[in-house]
């Protein structure tokens, strides 16, 4: 047989449910390696059919998804049409209610999410679609190499007409802030902090705050496009903005929060990320 392969086909971003961190914003690159006979082109198979079929299987499979590993004990799930309703009681994260549309839910049978968990999943779905001369398929699911600090972030984006509406998918992302040209690691340490494993959510998508079991906790909710979302966490592993979440406002967010604490006549450049390699810069003078 012969392989073919594409590096860094594409890039996985979706939440998943853990019952040590709650819900956990992650990007993973995807590598992947066709193994099989030549066809009559020569070919294992069309890198350009490679780039398009397999990235949006992919895609479809996993991308802007919550991933759910239903074999755990902490973790319910329940189905009415075409919605899943998901809850997970922890110790660490108290109770964590997801109900949305069955597309917005990857159902995983583990106990845990991890790249040695969904790969096999995601190889054995992708067989399927190729072509009899496609013998196998081998993925390699991976972090991106990242120096300096970085957060886990959750969020929905209810406006947007694409999967970004799903209101539980996330991210894994690196931030830069630079005051007068100068790199400050130790502001950038301080919002990794602050947002690490956070529900970024917007302050008119609250419906109602309660307690439970001496815990307090945040209820969202909203419809967009594909349905109805809603979403119940924990208090503390919230963070309430007043805008839409797009990594455009985040980025503004940062700064004007961090520009409150310099000197007068500061330069403040904030770089925040978005997954891999994509984001936005946000300039304040203050």
């Amino acid at each position: 047989m012969t392989a073919l392969f594409v590096n860094q086909l594409t890039t996985l971003d979706f939440s998943f449910l853990s019952p040590e961190r709650g819900v956990v914003g992650e990007t993973w690159l995807a590598d992947v390696v066709l193994y099989g006979d030549l066809d009559e082109q020569g070919m294992v198979f069309d890198f350009g059919h490679v780039k398009k079929q397999v990235k949006a299987s992919l895609d479809f499979l996993a991308d802007h998804r919550l991933l759910v590993p239903v074999a755990h004990s902490s973790i319910q799930v329940n189905s009415d049409k075409n919605r899943l309703d998901i809850t997970m009681e922890s110790p660490g994260a108290g109770t964590i209610n997801c109900k949305a549309p069955a597309q917005a839910i990857l159902l995983i049978d583990a106990e845990q999410i991890s790249t040695d968990v969904l790969t096999p999943v995601l190889e054995k779905a992708l067989l399927s679609e190729l072509p009899d001369n496609v013998k196998d398929v081998k993925l390699r699911l991976y972090n991106e190499p990242i120096e300096g600090a970085y957060y886990h972030y959750s969020h929905g984006l209810k406006k947007h007409l694409g999967d970004c509406q799903r209101i539980a998918h996330g991210h894994r992302s690196a931030i830069q802030v630079h005051v007068n040209g100068v790199r400050e690691q130790s502001l950038e340490k301080q919002w990794a902090k602050r947002w690490q494993d956070i529900y970024i959510a917007i302050r008119e998508d609250l419906i109602e705050r309660f307690e439970q079991n001496g815990r307090a906790y945040n209820r969202f909710g909203y419809t967009s496009d594909q349905g109805y979302f809603e979403l119940t966490i924990a208090e503390h592993l919230c963070y309430l903005i007043d805008t839409d979440s797009t990594v455009e406002l985040l980025a503004q967010h940062i700064a004007a929060e961090i520009g409150k604490e310099l000197a007068e006549n500061s330069n403040l450049q904030v770089t925040a990320y978005e997954g891999f390699q994509k984001g936005s810069i946000a300039v304040v003078r203050t």
